[in-house]
């Protein structure tokens, strides 16, 4: 009898009309500065990508070896690069291809947002932004100024389950990231 009254007594208490919801929260997020850094010399192109990415190969190396992943340990992000030599006028088949692939995200983008960037060495370079819980949340391609010799295409991809909203923050800081690497851009072979 005496414990039924001491939980009768606790649970009267606990039970005020005084509760208020706790507000929404987000995650912190601490992005570092942005520091860049030169890719090696034994690729056909040259830019500078983020000290705090780790360059990898692409797992398709063997048969692709200028194909490259900017990894974002502390983001659980990649880039991944992809290159081709254009020959002939297979240039076609590679922008049809790269067109395709982002067209690929309508089914969950709400939008898709397609900048030509006019870049400092002459060359353009197309910058797709998608918003939506898509797969990659930005691309890149860009070809060098006679479309003849070089074609390199970038997406962002993340390897988490949280939606993209909750990353703007991370979206939009290697959004940048891959702004500086095709402005640094220049094709060495």
């Amino acid at each position: 009898m005496k414990y039924s009254i001491i939980i009768f007594s606790l649970l009267f208490i606990a039970c005020g009309a005084d509760y208020l919801p706790k507000p929404k929260g987000y995650n912190r997020i601490d992005l570092p500065e942005a520091s860049y850094q030169p890719t090696p010399d034994s690729l056909p192109y040259f830019f500078e990508y983020s000290k705090h990415a780790t360059l990898l190969r692409d797992s398709s190396w063997i048969t692709e070896r200028y194909w490259i992943n900017l990894h974002y340990p502390e983001m659980g992000a990649t880039i991944q690069v992809t290159y081709k030599p254009v020959t002939d006028s297979i240039i076609r088949e590679y922008l049809s291809d790269s067109y395709k692939l982002t067209s690929q995200h309508n089914v969950k983008a709400y939008a898709i947002e397609e900048s030509i960037l006019e870049l400092p060495n002459g060359l353009y370079a197309s910058f797709t932004e998608l918003e939506g819980e898509v797969p990659t949340p930005a691309q890149f391609h860009i070809t060098d100024k006679d479309s003849i010799n070089h074609f390199l295409r970038g997406a962002l991809y993340f390897r988490t389950a949280t939606k993209n909203d909750s990353l703007a923050p991370v979206i939009d800081y290697l959004k940048q990231d891959m702004i500086h690497m095709i402005t640094s851009l220049e094709w060495t072979k």
